[in-house]
């Protein structure tokens, strides 16, 4: 099948699977596959940063594995342990979580009791 065509109608069973995230037909899907975070190496980047936030501070965790359960449950942790709110994203090809405040401190001490290596 050409790329520059789209699948309207089949009876085929096997061509009219969905994928689960995207919706778009199994042929046609765009999603990215989840990494591995046990196999995955990275060292969590911590940054604060203020610039189109309202002046509000937020605390940044960059270069996590890009895979949604372990940023959901990261994120929950670290809100739980600072007190705070946050969310994450997958943006770009890393994953990013936001913490509201300066809580560098309290994030470093709770990526190095789950194991996880960090700078800044």
């Amino acid at each position: 099948m050409a790329k520059d065509t789209r699948l309207v109608y089949s009876t085929d069973p096997a061509l009219n699977k969905k994928c689960a995230k995207c919706k778009e037909l199994v042929s046609e899907c765009i999603c990215v596959a989840d990494v591995d975070v046990k196999t995955y190496r990275f060292i969590a980047i911590l940054r604060i940063e203020k610039a189109g936030r309202g002046g509000k501070i937020v605390t940044v965790i960059d270069r996590l594995p890009k895979n949604e359960l372990f940023l959901k449950n990261l994120t929950t942790l670290l809100k739980k342990k600072c007190g705070s709110g946050g969310t994450y994203l997958m943006d770009g090809q890393d994953g990013v979580i936001e913490i509201q405040g300066d809580r560098r401190e309290m994030i470093r001490q709770a990526l190095a009791k789950e194991g996880i290596q960090s700078k800044g």
